[in-house]
């Protein structure tokens, strides 16, 4: 019995991490309207101006115009700049 329980938790949790890797983002597009089709693609670039870990955003963002991109944000889990434009 203890070790259908274990079988059964542990099969539960891989489940569980691939639900979770199929739900991720999946790209980022640039879209006008909900219901339009995909105008065009975003490419993100890390900043090369941006020195240090990036907590604010908005630091990001004007880094990143300097850096002739639209915009700018906070990478979660590098905590490095990351700016966009439309490719």
């Amino acid at each position: 019995m203890e070790r259908s329980m274990c079988l059964l938790s542990t099969a539960f949790i891989l489940v569980l991490l691939l639900a979770a890797t199929e739900m991720g983002p999946m790209g980022v597009e640039a879209r006008t309207e909900p219901s339009k089709a995909v105008e065009g693609k975003i490419c993100e670039v890390p900043s090369t101006l941006f020195k240090g870990l990036c907590i604010s955003s908005n630091n990001c963002k004007h880094t990143c115009r300097k850096e002739q991109f639209t915009r700018g944000h906070c990478s979660v889990f590098t905590r490095a700049c990351v700016c966009t434009k439309k490719c």
